[in-house]
């Protein structure tokens, strides 16, 4: 801890991968200059895609820990955890703490990550409502929890089904009303949330799509149900709102750093001011699939842009290679992975699918070029198809093999047979994944 610090030759706000990736590429370059990391939650970093675990089954912060306990002395990293940054002044190159103390920066890093979104509603605040992105969230609904509870998740995508399970793990009945059409809508396609939406509901979890939350319910200050739009009421004693995140971009605004739907930055994970960097899930950062600066919010994409934008703080020239969206999980059973386009934007793309023997596979073209992919069952040549998408290989002299039962690297030209290409299928955890922003966990 170090709460008295002044000044820092590199200033790091925000505490998870991207941070994390920041600072060690910084030491790989300087192995003295000061690192200060600011972050509001309490605790050394962790992998924010174990807090439904930490739900379900107790997982322990020891084994949530994204970096070993000794970390930030061995890198000679001074934390300020537990406090939060509130005004950044870019012309005299200072932060501002809520303990009213002052940080000087050289260089900076904002890695802030996303916010919860929670919509104005009646009924908003009483007890029993809990939000999921964070261990604390996971530790307050751990709280509250009693014996065979009800609860309704508000929201379907991977918040919302995360914390589902870990409900259902529990003991908990849930239901999930979702506002689209169907459950994972912005990861999954059609026939993939089918199956999804199957393997919820034979777990005995109800699903309501097409319909909105209006109102939540209570005999006093504590949740007793909610009210949809259409009038119907469902019995709960627990509302989880798992709507997505939107990039955290309080501290930025007003300070001249030129802002999207994120923070804009360059390969380099430069802001427009030239000492400010950004990375993660507050940053539109370059999308290989796309081709162009999107958000991409997911935990491995954070950790490359943190260390692209580390090394360029510390003075070595690094390109950022770009990211893409990712995804996968084993929601109740079921091995999905997705990645890059999941649903072509117009016809111009060019769809293979194969959908057998209870495995579906699916992979989008753009001009030959591999942009994109769903398997659901038998996952295991998914890793080589995302590095075709990754290395943006044109795929034409082979393009039908891609969805074959027994589709390998021996299927690919021998000028292709890098190892890069092959990624494990389970390499990418959930749910810290690959959705549109509205509908991701924080990753940073």
């Amino acid at each position: 801890m170090a709460d008295n610090l002044t000044e820092a030759k590199y200033l790091i706000i925000g505490n998870s991968a991207g941070g994390i990736g920041a600072a060690e590429a910084i030491r790989e370059v300087d192995e003295h200059g000061s690192i200060a990391i600011v972050s509001d939650e309490p605790y050394p970093v962790y992998s924010r895609p174990l807090i439904s675990e930490h739900l379900a089954e107790g997982c322990s912060l020891e084994r949530m820990l994204y970096r070993p306990a000794d970390f930030y002395e061995r890198n000679r990293i001074s934390t300020i955890l537990g406090q939060k940054a509130v005004s950044l002044d870019l012309a005299e190159h200072t932060l501002k703490l809520e303990s009213k103390s002052t940080i000087s920066w050289q260089k900076l890093l904002l890695t802030t990550g996303g916010l919860p979104i929670v919509p104005p509603m009646k009924g908003i605040d009483r007890e029993g409502v809990f939000t999921f992105t964070r261990l604390d969230d996971a530790r307050a609904i751990n709280q509250y929890l009693g014996g065979a509870e009800r609860a309704v998740v508000i929201g379907g995508g991977l918040i919302g089904v995360s914390v589902t399970e870990a409900l259902v793990k529990r003991g908990a009945t849930v239901t999930i009303v979702e506002m689209k059409d169907r459950v994972l809508n912005t990861i999954l396609d059609e026939e993939v949330s089918a199956l999804e939406d199957t393997a919820l509901r034979q777990a005995g979890v109800d699903i309501i799509t097409g319909h909105v939350v209006s109102e939540i319910n209570g005999g006093g200050k504590r949740v007793h149900g909610v009210t949809l739009d259409d009038g119907s009421k469902i019995p709960c004693r627990m509302v989880i709102i798992a709507i997505g995140v939107r990039p955290r971009l309080e501290l930025v605004n007003g300070t001249g750093i030129k802002v999207n739907r994120g923070i804009v930055v360059d390969r380099h994970m430069t802001t427009s001011h030239p000492d400010a960097y950004a990375c993660g899930d507050v940053a539109e950062a370059y999308d290989i699939p796309y081709g162009e600066c999107r958000l991409t919010p997911i935990w491995p994409n954070a950790y490359i842009g943190g260390r692209t934008a580390g090394f360029n703080m510390a003075g070595r020239p690094t390109e950022y290679p770009g990211g893409m969206a990712m995804n996968s999980m084993k929601y109740f059973g079921l091995n999905v992975v997705s990645a890059g386009m999941v649903v072509p934007p117009d016809e111009s793309y060019e769809v293979i699918t194969s959908n057998k023997n209870g495995t579906y596979r699916k992979v989008i073209l753009k001009n030959g070029v591999a942009v994109g992919l769903i398997f659901a069952g038998d996952i295991e040549q998914a890793g080589i198809i995302r590095g075709l998408v990754q290395n943006q290989i044109n795929v034409s002299e082979f393009k039908q093999s891609l969805v074959a039962d027994d589709f390998g690297l021996a299927f690919l030209p021998g000028k292709l047979w890098r190892p890069e290409l092959e990624v494990p299928a389970g390499a990418v955890v959930s749910p810290v994944a690959a959705e549109e922003p509205e509908e991701v966990i924080a990753g940073e």
